[in-house]
């Protein structure tokens, strides 16, 4: 009997297919520059709205400085990402 051929393996570099250009450059590296804006500027934000919270009479300066943190955050792990995938 015919045994079934096994599937076949995909190469791990492949060459790009349709018209996308063979010098296209991967975006990571703007990608980087604008998760370290993001980090930041968060980080500045977050300084700055806690600095004047704790004059504050309202919420209002703790909520912005911690959407501010939230996004320093986010942008921090995004670098991590970024810098995992650049290496392997």
């Amino acid at each position: 009997m015919d045994d079934p051929q096994p599937p076949r393996r995909r190469p791990a570099h492949r060459q790009p297919e349709g018209d996308e250009p063979l010098t296209a450059r991967s975006p990571l590296r703007l990608r980087a520059v604008l998760s370290g804006i993001a980090l930041l500027a968060g980080t500045v934000a977050a300084v700055l709205f806690a600095l004047s919270a704790a004059h504050a009479r309202d919420a209002g300066p703790w909520v912005a400085a911690a959407i501010c943190a939230a996004v320093a955050l986010i942008a921090a792990i995004d670098l991590v990402a970024i810098a995992r995938r650049a290496r392997g």
